[in-house]
């Protein structure tokens, strides 16, 4: 439920999930609890070899894939001492930095940057309705199954043409921290 609510007002609003993820390589997953009701939480998959996880860089990282709280609870230090715990658990994996996607949140991208964070490179995300020429894009249907609605990632250099040509676009940016 914290995760829900943290989200509900991000630009991640639609990045719901019926259960929690599953790490396929080693992983930190801590919450913070305040009189028994959890109001953070934060889980940071670790690369077990150079690029398992995150951006092939020098040395080991851990990928931020969640990091939220309550918010009733924001602004009370709660990221913040999620994340310093996490980056003591992530060097007891020998990890060296730690990765992190946001959108175009200027709050979230805000705080990673006091944090430390750096951008490390970006793209758009573009969603695609039916009336914003999908049949135009993909006319052909394969075994009877045509795109309605289409979530798409672009890494070309006309940005401001798909920001005009789609109703909803979203900067989508890799900060990185590495550790002193």
């Amino acid at each position: 439920m914290c995760r829900v609510l943290s989200f509900l007002d991000s630009a991640f609003f639609d990045d719901v999930r019926r259960s929690k993820e599953h790490y396929e390589h080693p992983s930190i997953e801590l919450v913070a609890e305040r009189e028994g009701e959890i109001v953070g939480l934060i889980d940071v998959e670790c690369d077990d070899a150079p690029g398992a996880v995150c951006e092939q860089r020098l040395g080991l990282g851990g990928m931020i894939w969640h990091l939220a709280v309550h918010p009733e609870h924001r602004r009370r230090g709660v990221a913040t001492a999620l994340l310093r715990e996490a980056e003591v658990r992530a060097r007891e994996h020998d990890l060296v930095r730690l990765e992190a996607w946001t959108r175009d949140d200027p709050a979230a991208r805000a705080w990673y940057e006091s944090k430390g964070f750096e951008l490390v490179q970006d793209y758009l995300h573009v969603y695609i309705e039916l009336g914003e020429g999908l049949r135009e894009l993909f006319p052909v249907t394969a075994d009877g199954i045509r795109p309605v609605r289409m979530f798409a990632h672009y890494v070309g250099d006309d940005r401001d043409a798909i920001r005009e040509r789609f109703a909803r676009v979203h900067d989508d940016v890799l900060y990185e921290r590495r550790f002193a």
